[in-house]
């Protein structure tokens, strides 16, 4: 006797659902049982993309290309045969389009900074695929955790400047999900603000020094000049 069909399962045969922009990617919509012949129908958002005809229980495979953020949304393939009315319809599926991220950017409300003192450094790419994971580095060594960022927003840590080590150079590696796309940030470097404050005293200390003497001896001429001018008349 004619068998009704089974649910069918749609599953992306790249076994995943991350997809890049103008990729190419398969779905295949397949029932377990019923009676042949099958005829698989793939929808998106509702509307019908493509329809397959089997004569046996074989998978209906529909090839797609990713070309635009609208092909990324809801998937679903029904089955149909002689005796299932109306249809059977799938799972849904729905891909995730990932984008590879930009160089990111390390920077510091401070670029000087004086033994003791605590700082911040911000690591942020602008582009890319969320969730971003950041790693702070100083020279070649790591010097934080993995911070996976979900929102599109700076990852930032914490320094003690304790010593003139820690005026190294440092650098930020940003990742995603997208395959083979780590890049690394522009360098920086904290500068000593004792020296150059010492320095900038020093030549204030000298500069007010020489004007109060001019001054001073401005003031002090008419006191030598009007005695003599009176002692010669």
């Amino acid at each position: 006797f004619p068998e009704r069909l089974s649910n069918p399962r749609l599953v992306s045969v790249q076994r995943t659902l991350n997809v890049v922009m103008n990729q190419n990617v398969s779905l295949s919509c397949h029932t377990d049982s019923g009676s042949p012949p099958v005829t698989y129908t793939l929808f998106k958002h509702n509307q019908k993309v493509s329809t397959l005809n089997r004569p046996d229980l074989t998978p209906g495979l529909f090839n797609l290309t990713i070309n635009s953020a609208s092909d990324v949304g809801e998937y679903k393939c029904k089955a149909e045969n002689k005796v299932s009315s109306g249809g059977k319809y799938s799972n849904s599926l729905n891909f995730t389009l990932i984008e590879p991220i930009s160089k990111p950017v390390l920077s510091s409300p401070t670029s000087q900074a004086k033994k003791g003192q605590n700082v911040t450094l911000s690591c942020l790419s602008e582009n890319g695929s969320l969730p971003i994971t950041y790693i702070f580095f100083k020279g070649k060594q790591n010097i934080s955790p993995p911070l996976k960022m979900h929102k599109r927003e700076a990852a930032v840590i914490f320094l003690y400047i304790n010593s003139s080590s820690d005026f190294g150079t440092y650098k930020c590696r940003a990742e995603n999900s997208f395959r083979n796309n780590t890049k690394y940030s522009n360098s920086f470097n904290f500068t000593l603000a004792e020296e150059r404050s010492h320095s900038q005293s020093l030549i204030i200390s000298l500069g007010l020094i020489l004007l109060l003497f001019i001054i001073g001896f401005a003031l002090a001429i008419p006191f030598f000049i009007i005695p003599s001018y009176k002692a010669s008349e």
